[in-house]
């Protein structure tokens, strides 16, 4: 097996992500050191994977937990219940003296009952909107949640591929005009299926589509086209051999051959 073949036959994506044998790990990490070839594609073998790990990493917000826990305290904590009969009775009146005051007292009732009707309301309203905002800070969270948990199925999606010991993986790396674009091919030898991850390219513009090809006895073939929900879980194509893999910018719907000139990634396989 020459370097071009031991570099490509994924012995150094399996070390990286710690799927390699002691065996297979110890006489990778010699060949590093004796080969500045196989050391450098284990260079680029790891940045682009971290880069591929980052593109999709989801941080939950800074405040999340303290908001999780505030809530728990306030629906764990009891408001004290405040006697509304006062202990102080004031002692009784001669009768002719209530005669008296009967007529001022009405005014003095009606204008407390005015003012605990109008205290009862703006309580009433200070815990509707209370109530509203606690909701909408629920219901931010729980949709920050299920983005998380979206984020975390597709990387395990990811190391399940990963694992598999019929699926091959193919970098592609940009071309001149796209330097900093880069994909993941992964291709089932067993089934011949191709999957493609390619979060890391930029968002195709409107009516435009990414389609993927596989380079053939020197001839591109159509590998599907690539949409955000077939992404890393859903197989494009089914290619029985390739010598590489190209993804160019293409009206929507595709083409039937590639526009070079729109090529934003290529690598061999």
């Amino acid at each position: 097996m020459n370097t071009k073949e031991y570099i490509s036959s994924g012995i150094i994506e399996s070390y990286i992500l710690g799927l390699a044998s002691p065996e297979e790990a110890g006489i990778l990490e010699c060949v590093m050191k004796n080969n500045a070839e196989v050391k450098a594609a284990f260079e680029e073998a790891q940045k682009t994977l971290e880069d591929l790990a980052t593109a999709q990493a989801v941080t939950p917000p800074a405040d999340l937990k303290s908001k999780i826990w505030n809530k728990i305290q306030q629906e764990q904590t009891v408001e004290p219940i405040q006697s509304a009969v006062s202990t102080d009775i004031p002692a009784a009146k001669p009768q002719e003296e209530i005669k008296i005051q009967g007529n001022n007292n009405w005014k003095a009732f009606a204008m407390a009952a005015s003012v605990l009707f109008l205290v009862s309301v703006a309580g009433n309203l200070f815990w509707i909107n209370d109530q509203s905002k606690t909701k909408a800070e629920i219901a931010k969270m729980q949709t920050e949640k299920k983005t998380q948990d979206f984020a975390m199925q597709k990387m395990n999606q990811k190391m399940e591929m990963i694992s598999n010991p019929d699926m091959k993986m193919v970098m592609l790396k940009g071309v001149e005009k796209h330097t900093d674009s880069k994909a993941m091919v992964f291709w089932n030898t067993k089934t011949k299926e191709v999957y493609l991850n390619a979060e890391s390219l930029p968002k195709a513009p409107e009516g435009m589509q990414y389609q993927l090809w596989a380079i053939a006895d020197g001839k591109p073939v159509s590998a599907g086209m690539y949409t955000e929900d077939k992404d890393s879980k859903i197989a494009l194509a089914n290619i029985p051999k390739a010598q590489a893999f190209a993804i160019t910018l293409e009206k929507q719907g595709g083409s039937n051959v590639p526009t070079m000139e729109n090529m934003y990634v290529m690598g061999g396989v």
